[in-house]
């Protein structure tokens, strides 16, 4: 299996990678003998890439697939393979997460602050220490501060000749002018169903029928594809939100059904963090030294340190609930769209084909200027709850738009 496996759809951003690879490889070497290879076009590797695309399409998997290339160090590169092999020490460390030239960032909390950028543009200055590149890659480079932007944009600005910038965002305009303007831009799409359903049954060895109806059901997010594949709990969830357009008949179930979905986000929250949190503050009271016998006298410094931590964590389960609100919603919107193509007659696949006898009865309910309306209301929830909007006031509001439309 090489890197590129896991990138579902991907064809064309596979092969400017590859090439981008290979290019960078040769102008590493070119270093070393003073020549470039004949053939070789150094333009087509640089030194900030902008990873954008659709929920699930890959944007992170991309990236790291392209840092390990670029450190892949397999033999078969002198006789014109394809960098990123999968095997060698140089793949297997960057896709493992262990590779010292490779810092992969994935903000836990709201946002991602300036004096951690400060920390990376300030490692970003140096020399990679046994790769040929060192990598900085920011899988949520949208959740930026403006500060933090900023900071970043002096070390895109003025690059170290031996440093690659990747950044993934989910659309071009959640980036700086400034910044999207220094770097390449590879747009992901979204994946169809059947290579997600080949990937699930190839990887995860899910059944081909689950495979497709959980492909389908996750709209081309091959994540969400895979949760709906392998946890039951998940499919559950889903079938609790997709209960939400029978129970919005009056006020009384606009109101209980909001209240049961932002109940079941805090619950899939806090059931994730229990044992992550514990674990994680265990694991910061050994780095310490903190052990039985010490008299209950915590080690110095320590008590800072858990405070910090627990601040972290309650950032976490804050984005934790807005992100599983958002996967609901995202399901809304899959529904409700389903509800639009039948309207018009549509004869094709369906995203919730499971659920046909609730599309049928909604689509026959209604016309198609009122499913409009409701896709709207979804969508009007997903914005104010990016704006910070309380979850269950956003939600309310969106149940009763449901209704009314």
């Amino acid at each position: 299996m090489t890197v590129w496996d896991d990138l579902v759809g991907q064809e064309r951003v596979v092969e400017q990678l590859t090439a981008a690879a290979s290019a960078a490889r040769a102008t590493v070497l070119a270093g070393r003998s003073g020549a470039l290879a004949p053939g070789t076009n150094a333009s087509l590797m640089t030194h900030a890439w902008l990873f954008t695309g659709p929920p699930g399409a890959g944007q992170a998997t991309a990236a790291r697939a392209f840092a390990a290339a670029l450190q892949c160090t397999s033999p078969d590169l002198d006789l014109g393979g394809t960098p990123g092999c999968g095997f060698c020490e140089g793949c297997h460390t960057v896709m493992a997460g262990s590779h010292a030239d490779v810092k992969i960032v994935r903000s836990d909390g709201l946002s991602i602050g300036v004096g951690d950028m400060r920390e990376l543009v300030l490692r970003a200055s140096s020399y990679p220490t046994g790769g040929r590149w060192s990598v900085i890659l920011i899988d949520a480079a949208h959740r930026l501060t403006e500060a933090a932007a900023n900071a970043l944009l002096k070390g895109v600005e003025e690059p170290s000749p031996r440093t690659v910038w990747l950044l993934c965002a989910p659309s071009v305009q959640d980036t700086l002018p400034t910044i999207r303007s220094r770097c390449r831009h590879l747009v992901l799409r979204t994946p169809a169903p059947e290579a997600v359903a080949d990937l699930l049954v190839r990887r995860d060895g899910v059944a081909p029928q689950l495979a497709e109806q959980a492909a389908r059901a996750g709209q081309g997010d091959v994540e969400r594809s895979r949760r709906l594949a392998l946890d039951e709990q998940a499919r559950s969830r889903r079938l609790e939100v997709l209960r939400i357009p029978l129970e919005v008949a009056d006020i009384g179930g606009c109101l209980a059904a909001a209240q049961r979905l932002v109940d079941t986000a805090k619950a899939d929250a806090e059931a994730l963090a229990e044992t992550r949190d514990a674990k994680e503050t265990e694991d910061l009271k050994a780095a310490y030294g903190a052990a039985e016998g010490l008299g209950g006298k915590a080690p110095r410094g320590m008590a800072g340190a858990v405070k910090e931590l627990e601040k972290r964590q309650k950032s976490r389960a804050t984005r934790t609930r807005r992100e599983t609100l958002g996967t609901a919603l995202l399901d809304l919107l899959g529904f409700y769209r389903d509800v639009l193509a039948l309207q018009f007659g549509s004869t094709g696949a369906l995203a919730n084909q499971d659920q046909r006898a609730a599309l049928d009865r909604i689509a026959a309910a209604g016309p198609p200027e009122a499913t409009l309306r409701r896709i709207e209301a979804v969508l009007a929830c997903r914005t104010a709850l990016d704006r910070n909007v309380d979850p269950l006031l956003a939600v309310e509001a969106m149940t009763m738009a449901l209704r009314a439309g």
